[in-house]
This record gives C-alpha cells, sequence and structure tokens, in this order.
C-alpha cells in the first residue's frame, strides 16, 4: 500500500518543501529569473514575464491523461526558493509519474544537492505507487543529459523539432523503471513512446 505524504520530505534539513499551486508564482518566478542557467540552455532565453504562472497554471496537452500535478518549492531559511520540481503522477497510464521540471539554483551545482533533492523525490514518487519515472531533456544539453544518465534513466523515443522559447529542440524521451521492470512493460501501456514498428508492410 503507497505511504500518504502530501509532499515528498526534504533531503536537506535547511530547506523545507512548500506548495507552489496555486499562489507561488511570484516566489517561483524571481527564483526563475535570478537562476537562468536552465532557461538560457533550453530556450535560449532568460525567462519570461509570466514563465513561473504558466509553471504552475498549465495542465498537460488535452488527451493526456494523469491523476495530479504538483509544483513544488525548497525553501531556505531565507523564504527564497532553493530548488523547485513540477510533476505530473499517471501521466498517460497509471504508475507513470513525469518530472516536467527540476531545476536546482546554480550556487548549489557541483554540492551534490540536486543528486540528493532528487532522490528524495524519487523516493517519494514510489512511495505513492509510482512504477516509472519520465522525463523529456533537450538533445545537447550534456549537462542535463549527464545527470538523467546517472540517475538511471534511458531513452525510449524522441521528438524532433520542439519549439521552445527562441530555440527549435529535439528532446529525448527518457524512462527508469523503478522495480527492475523490462522496457517492453512501460512500451505496453505508453502508446506514445513505442518505437516505429519494424513490421511495415
Amino acid at each position: 500500500m503507497a505511504t500518504t505524504w502530501a509532499f515528498p520530505p526534504s533531503s536537506i534539513p535547511d530547506l523545507a518543501v512548500i506548495d507552489l499551486v496555486p499562489d507561488g508564482g511570484d516566489k517561483l518566478q524571481e527564483f526563475f529569473e535570478v537562476n537562468p542557467f536552465y532557461f538560457l540552455a533550453v530556450h535560449g532565453q532568460p525567462a519570461q514575464p509570466r514563465e513561473a504562472h504558466e509553471e504552475i497554471a498549465e495542465d498537460p496537452p488535452s488527451g493526456w491523461p494523469f491523476t495530479r500535478k504538483y509544483v513544488l518549492g525548497y525553501q531556505g531559511p531565507d523564504g527564497h526558493l532553493a530548488a523547485m520540481a513540477h510533476v505530473i503522477s499517471d501521466l498517460l497510464a497509471k504508475g507513470v509519474w513525469h518530472v516536467a521540471t527540476f531545476i536546482v539554483e546554480t550556487a548549489r551545482h557541483g554540492t551534490g544537492d540536486s543528486q540528493a533533492l532528487y532522490q528524495s523525490l524519487e523516493n517519494w514518487a514510489k512511495d505513492q505507487g509510482a512504477q516509472w519515472m519520465r522525463l523529456g531533456v533537450v538533445q545537447g544539453h550534456t549537462r542535463a543529459e549527464s545527470f538523467w544518465l546517472a540517475r538511471g534513466y534511458r531513452q525510449v523515443a524522441s521528438r524532433q523539432g520542439v519549439e521552445m522559447g527562441l530555440k527549435v529542440n529535439d528532446l529525448r524521451v527518457m524512462v527508469k523503471p523503478l522495480h527492475n521492470q523490462a522496457l517492453s512493460e512501460y512500451y505496453a501501456i505508453v502508446e506514445r513512446d513505442r518505437p516505429p514498428s519494424t513490421n511495415a508492410a
């Protein structure tokens, strides 16, 4: 039976996990603006004025089933965010948890905090019934690609020509099984990510 925790515990003692939905837009926008690394790498420009509002308010595309979206902040003693995570439960299929956005402040890069915060997030999702973790990473964003590969994610699909800010990116769709399942089990439940058929007539 899944453990019922509203939000993941923080793996870093001086950070508290807070819910940014629906009223955390100003706090999240400030975090985005003072930590532009992600947006410059992925969008080719700093965070735009309504970036945080869209992160909080927008749901997955129409026709994509899901159970709940979480937009979480990791808040320090001074009230400012040190990290954020946007996670969607049961996206496309029951048991598939999607990491839409995960950003740790630039000052903490290289400290091990990113790995610790992500691991607590994954453990929490698993306790809630997650069977698979899923995400998309921009091809060529080597720091992010290396981070997710080191966490045990593997590519299952790709999307070409995705407009993101000023850039048009190719995305690597990556998945991590949480119970040593074969990828064939994932493909059985997420049609969107299945490889092209090799049995074309």
